[in-house]
């Protein structure tokens, strides 16, 4: 299977129209639908179903989109590693992070790295922790910013200078808004909102102790924003970490006991880094270790 083959067929996919992405391809429509052709013939499957006016993806074809858009996204991130100039650091650096208030020291850092090497690009992308992993794993991400705990078998880490304080999100028209503070007692006939896997970090599960067993998940998700315009419609409270957002007509109570959870800048191990992310981490430590006071 050519590498260019698979890029002809992102082009298609993307088009849902061979004239089209013939022309942004420079080639003649005889020669893409060849291509595709001898693409589906390799496979030994139907990659798109033809009409008059477009084509559209079958399952195969679903699939093999999402290998080659990784396999690509690969390709040219390993074109951008060995780009590196002679006088100063290029490349680029692909950093995945979950929505924390630790993202503020990220920045910072990556800011205090361009004062010292304005040609690296960056690639930032959202997500959760699992997102992250696997990202990393298939070598799309060069480092994830995620809360403990980690395998430490599987990656290396830096440990960022501030915790995540965990609470809730709930809206002022609620009781618990009133309240100083929220503790477990205050949840067990609350309906919550919660990203897929908070309510299974050691931590909660040990803060609602006998509690636990009752509570009621209604919803869930991994980006804040979306559960806190449920939580303005009273349809639950969300149970989450304190960011620096405000959202109108909501409220953040921190949980009692104070629940707070470690964040770190993770990479995988034993693998062959980039002389840009190389230099990334060794400015991360010391810029870590600067502020930290260590």
């Amino acid at each position: 299977m050519e590498f260019r083959s698979l890029q002809y067929f992102l082009m298609v996919a993307r088009e849902e129209n061979i004239t089209k992405a013939a022309n942004l391809l420079h080639l003649t429509q005889p020669t893409l639908s060849r291509s595709i052709m001898q693409l589906e013939e390799e496979l030994g499957v139907k990659l798109f179903t033809r009409s008059n006016h477009n084509i559209i993806l079958t399952e195969d074809g679903m699939l093999l989109k999402r290998r080659a858009q990784e396999l690509v996204s690969l390709a040219e991130k390993t074109k951008q590693d060995f780009q590196r100039g002679d006088v100063q650091l290029t490349g680029e650096i692909s950093i995945g992070s979950g929505e924390f208030r630790s993202t503020r020291y990220l920045s910072k850092m990556i800011a205090s790295f361009r004062e010292k090497h304005p040609l690296v690009r960056y690639q930032i992308y959202s997500g959760n922790s699992e997102n992250i992993k696997e990202r990393i794993e298939r070598g799309i991400l060069d480092f994830g910013l995620m809360m403990e705990p980690i395998d430490i078998s599987k990656y290396e880490y830096i440990s960022m200078p501030a915790k995540e304080k965990w609470g809730i999100l709930v809206s002022e028209l609620s009781e618990l808004s009133q309240k100083e503070t929220i503790q477990a007692a205050d949840l067990q006939n609350e309906q919550l909102i919660s990203a897929r896997s908070e309510k299974m970090y050691p931590e909660i599960r040990k803060w609602f102790g006998e509690y636990y067993d009752q509570i009621e998940v209604i919803a869930s998700g991994n980006l804040l924003y979306n559960e806190a315009i449920l939580a303005q419609e009273q349809i639950g409270a969300v149970l989450g970490i304190e960011l620096d957002c405000h959202y109108p007509g909501l409220k953040f109570v921190p949980l009692s006991p104070s629940v707070e959870t470690p964040t770190v800048l993770t990479w995988k191990k034993n693998q062959i880094l980039s002389s840009t992310t190389i230099v990334f981490i060794e400015h991360a430590r010391a810029y870590i270790k600067s502020i930290s006071g260590d």
